[in-house]
């Protein structure tokens, strides 16, 4: 799955998040991707996976079953279940077919107010789910052009990572402005 790790070696993940975009039909760009990833020679050693809204995930999971295609989610909620309308628990994407889970992408943070101890939450709710987190971090353009990227990432990295991290359920994703 997803960016693994063995004792020598990381594996790379892409990782396509289609945001708030795609509806049922969509599902045939990524059974286009499934193919391609089958093809013999096809991009050795590459883990991919694909992020559609949360209405996708059962259907694309489907579609990738037994194929090199992962399906993740695009956010969760921190707590396993609850009064939390239109949230979606991390149990509940594991259950829907999902290998791994965004967290606290930049949109997130930006239009959520999402803090590092609310992405370091529903990471850890992944974990505890049984799904990889991919956690993101980054600065904005105005951190970076006032060089503060780099305590901004430290600051993040710190504040964002659950505890417990172990390579073979964390990837850590970069997005600069």
């Amino acid at each position: 799955m997803a960016s693994t790790a063995s004792a020598a070696r990381i594996r790379p993940l892409v990782a396509g998040n289609w945001k708030m975009n795609g509806l049922t039909a969509a599902l045939a760009e990524a059974r286009a991707v499934r193919d391609r990833l089958a093809e013999a020679g096809f991009a050795p050693g590459v883990d991919a996976m694909i992020c559609p809204p949360a209405t996708l995930v059962a259907a694309l999971a489907r579609e990738a079953q037994g194929s090199r295609l992962a399906v993740g989610g695009q956010d969760c909620h921190p707590s396993a279940s609850g009064a939390h309308t239109g949230d979606i628990s991390a149990e509940m994407l594991k259950d829907a077919g999902a290998a791994a889970v965004i967290v606290g992408h930049s949109e997130r943070r930006a239009d959520h107010g999402e803090r590092n101890a609310d992405v370091k939450a529903k990471a850890a709710a992944a974990h505890r789910a049984g799904l990889a987190a991919i956690v993101c971090i980054g600065e904005t353009a105005g951190e970076r052009r006032a060089g503060l990227t780099l305590a901004v990432v430290a600051r993040q990295l710190a504040g964002s990572l659950p505890d417990k991290v172990d390579a073979a359920n964390t990837v850590l994703a970069y997005e600069p402005p």
